[in-house]
């Protein structure tokens, strides 16, 4: 009989990423009775939510958090890059300390590996110490995965440095699409020296690793999981679609709260609501929410509007509710889209998503929103604005087909009226092509999580 394996997974410190390693969690012990989970947080308190995670929520005591010990690093002067890196290294001799006395009083458990997040990979320097594997835990996609390693090599080994694309109309040849790719797709972090350097470093360390664990599925992104059997690349798991479902379902901090937007959604037609949301970390100055306000009204379209407010200018921190909509929308906005429209402020996606009254999704591209519109079957209007979104765009108009172009513009500032209405009307057509190829990866996306490579990878620990 084999003796039971524990594995020690290693989260960025936020919320979205927390979540991630908890719905990881919930997966790999449900493939495997004799597997423990212990997740290490970091804690980096950039607003006050609650993170509403625990035993209760993970339903498995099999699955452990640990909190460790606090570290203060100061911001002044330091660049976003700088600080994450010096934050998560800081916490090493903790990680090491931790780990140590907790393997020490398990005694059922061998340690078996740690699971290192995207910008965690420092941590593979105490897995070594401690004598065990690293596999990485890659929470967006096997078309961005594959970019990252492929930019490391044409730095490396040709000496290719992807920050002169900048404002380039340069179409870039990679293995990973069948399409070529605009250098204006390129995730934001590619087009900063520093950034880059970072991401470089990240992608070098992943290849130490013993195995990659990518939040895809093989029918989603074949090709570019392909590209990724090359010999040079660590065994990549594609264990997706991981959706956070039943958080969605339970988040108190959502205007989901009251039940209103549920009763308001249960009054339209099936089909008929645009929902229109930007993630945690969407926001938009007064000049762009009140042209999509413009759109929105002269659309003569239902919708569903989630706006954040952006924090106070100078602080870091995450975008809050507004108490009123009175000061940032066009005056009479409210009054004259009564009946036919909603604007709210945090909400759970996978549930307004699920609600059959949707009938399209204009999004940022943040990598879980694009798998839970599939898994929901709403077509998406894409309005990518950081990070990788842009490459995400990319993929699901382009390479996929799964998408409608709402604009790729908003880098460069903001978007325009015309295009957010020729958008926003497309991704509502009943009968497109897209919306009938959405609505067959959705029921792809149903049937399948993961769990053939879920099994290799549990295999690969003993």
């Amino acid at each position: 009989m084999k003796k039971a394996a524990e594995l020690v997974i290693i989260p960025t410190p936020g919320i979205g990423h927390i979540v991630s390693a908890a719905e990881m969690a919930k997966l790999l012990v449900a493939r495997d009775d004799q597997l423990f989970i212990t997740v290490l947080i970091m804690k980096l308190d950039l607003d006050s939510r609650p993170m509403g995670i625990d035993i209760t929520y993970t339903g498995s005591d099999r699955i452990n958090f640990i909190t460790l010990p606090e570290v203060n690093i100061s911001t002044e002067g330091m660049s976003p890059n700088n600080f994450l890196k010096l934050f998560v290294e800081s916490h090493k001799p903790h990680i090491k300390d931790t780990v140590s006395k907790h393997s020490q009083s398990q005694s059922e458990a061998r340690l078996a590996g740690f699971v290192v997040d995207l910008f965690c990979t420092s941590m593979i320097d105490v897995a070594n110490e401690l004598g065990v594997p690293t596999y990485v835990f890659f929470a967006s996609n096997a078309g961005f995965l594959a970019l990252l390693f492929h930019l490391q090599v044409l730095h490396d080994e040709h000496n290719k440095d992807c920050t002169d694309l900048k404002d380039s109309d340069a179409e870039l040849v990679l293995p990973s699409f069948t399409n070529t790719l605009p250098a204006s797709a390129l995730p934001s972090m590619f087009l900063d020296k520093d950034s880059t350097t970072t991401f470089i470093n990240h992608a070098r360390r992943f290849r130490e690793t013993n195995g990659i664990l990518v939040n895809t599925f093989m029918e989603l992104e074949a090709n570019a999981l392909h590209s990724l059997s090359d010999g040079k690349t660590p065994p990549v798991y594609p264990i997706g679609p991981m959706l956070n479902i039943t958080r969605n379902e339970k988040d108190e901090d959502s205007d989901l709260a009251s039940d209103s937007t549920l009763k308001w959604l249960d009054e339209q037609p099936p089909l008929s609501v645009v929902f229109l949301c930007f993630g945690s970390m969407g926001i938009f100055d007064e000049d762009q929410v009140k042209e999509i306000a413009y759109v929105l009204q002269h659309s003569g379209l239902r919708f569903l509007w989630s706006l954040r407010q952006p924090p106070a200018e100078g602080k870091v921190a995450y975008p809050s509710d507004y108490a009123d909509y009175w000061g940032v929308l066009p005056e009479g906005f409210l009054d004259r889209t009564t009946g036919i429209g909603k604007v709210i402020g945090c909400a759970p996606e996978v549930v307004i998503l699920g609600h059959p009254a949707i009938g399209g999704f204009v999004s940022h591209c943040g990598w879980n929103s694009m798998l839970e519109s599939l898994w929901c079957g709403v077509p998406v209007g894409t309005l990518p604005m950081y990070a990788e979104q842009h490459l995400n765009a990319f993929e699901m108009v382009r390479e996929l087909g799964l998408a409608v172009e709402v604009s790729m513009a908003y880098r460069k500032g903001s978007v325009n009226a015309q295009d957010i209405e020729r958008g926003i009307r497309q991704v509502m057509e009943h009968d497109s092509d897209i919306r009938k190829r959405v609505k067959e990866m959705s029921e792809m996306s149903n049937s399948l999580d993961g769990w053939w490579f879920l099994l290799l990878f549990v295999g690969a620990l003993y």
